[in-house]
């Protein structure tokens, strides 16, 4: 890689090298094998990360695909999903796909592993500043790179120093992950959502060692409450999978509704500093990864980098992110996912595209947004009747 003050930059510097970072590199690599790429991280792998540990169907067919394979570190399947809704409404179905909960410091690893092996240079480097120059785009005054990718997550450095707008509040989700003793259901990904003024849901994820991933999350900075109150919620939800207090870990999650930059030129963003954060579910790796790859693809175009990565990013997540932005102002109403879940549970084709929706780029079609509607009338009526 090249220092600053060199004649020649290297190709891409990517900044953080979680999943949307490693796989830009991975992508970069794969097109062009003699690139030079940079992946630049405060953190010292293997890490931990703050995250709910759910590595959908979706991830692991993205990350097959960027030349990671599933084995044996990815854990046994987790083949069904249950849900249940503010009002008690539950539907537990198999998936299409199974899908897998890996801690973060093993998959991050893995993904980071992969890059490197692929030939990009991991440097432990937490970035402060950037110049942004007419051929090249230099980092603290040290390393210079024709192109360079931000992908440092929901604080994102690179995101500030381009000038980006901060989400409001009502677009960031707030949780807290820990790890509990035993599982609630060794074969299921489970999330309770709970009432209140804006929606909310705890879940418990089974972990390969016997532990779960448990945590509470609320779509909404400012009704989060403290770590306490969530903490609080957690326990009411899920009294008999309390975490270690030692493994309780907070985050802010920036959602897709928010305002999302992909400005033009050298510099590219991804991921969490995209502000690519599903809004119905809070899944973000899906995303990370899917835009990672996008913007190492736009990042061989140079000095047209953003304009590609933009076009990019609409034609592969547009459609997606219009349904999920116009559900997300359903989701508050307790009666919406009342209906959802009750009409998952007697339709398969709602529940698979509720999965899609949640944990991939699926979009809602006419039928089974016609069917939640027969189900809220359903609903209803009972409630009238009661």
């Amino acid at each position: 890689m090249q220092e600053a003050g060199t004649d020649r930059p290297a190709d891409v510097a990517i900044v953080g090298a979680g999943p949307a970072g490693s796989a830009a590199a991975l992508r970069v690599l794969a097109l062009r094998p003699d690139a030079e790429v940079l992946l630049l991280d405060a953190a010292a792998f293997p890490r931990d990360k703050t995250c709910g540990d759910g590595i959908s169907a979706h991830v692991l067919e993205l990350i097959g695909r960027l030349g990671v394979p599933v084995a044996d570190w990815a854990g046994p399947p987790v083949p069904g999903m249950r849900l249940t809704s503010p009002g008690g409404r539950v539907v537990a179905r198999r998936c299409a796909r199974p899908n897998r909960v890996v801690p973060r410091a093993e998959f991050d690893a893995r993904l980071v592993a992969a890059a490197t092996g692929a030939g990009a240079r991991l440097v432990q480097h937490r970035v402060r500043s950037m110049q942004v120059l007419a051929d090249r785009v230099v980092l603290d005054d040290r390393w210079s790179a024709r192109v360079v990718i931000g992908a440092d997550g929901a604080n994102s450095t690179i995101r500030r120093l381009l000038g980006a707008p901060p989400s409001p509040a009502t677009t960031v989700a707030v949780a807290v992950r820990g790890y509990a003793q035993g599982v609630v259901d060794p074969e299921a990904l489970v999330i309770e959502f709970t009432r209140g003024s804006r929606p909310a849901y705890a879940w418990a994820f089974p972990l390969p060692d016997g532990r779960s991933n448990v945590g509470f999350g609320v779509f909404g900075r400012r009704a989060g409450g403290s770590r306490a109150d969530l903490l609080a919620e957690l326990a009411r939800l899920l009294p008999d999978h309390q975490p270690d207090p030692g493994t309780v870990r907070g985050h802010q999650l920036p959602l897709s509704t928010g305002p999302r930059w992909h400005p033009d030129g050298r510099v590219l963003l991804a991921g969490d500093a995209a502000s690519l954060v599903n809004p119905l579910t809070g899944e973000g790796i899906y995303d990370a990864v899917a835009s990672g790859a996008l913007a190492g693809e736009a990042a061989l175009h140079g000095a047209g980098a953003g304009a590609a990565h933009r076009a990019a990013m609409k034609a592969a997540f547009g459609r997606h992110h219009r349904h999920t932005a116009l559900l997300a102002r359903l989701v508050p109403r307790p009666w919406f996912l009342d209906a959802a879940v009750a009409a998952a549970a007697r339709y398969q084709s709602v529940f698979d595209s509720a999965v899609d929706l949640g944990l991939g780029p699926g979009t809602a079609s006419r039928a089974d947004l016609v069917r939640v509607a027969s189900s809220a009338l359903t609903l209803g009526r009972g409630r009238a009747l009661t």
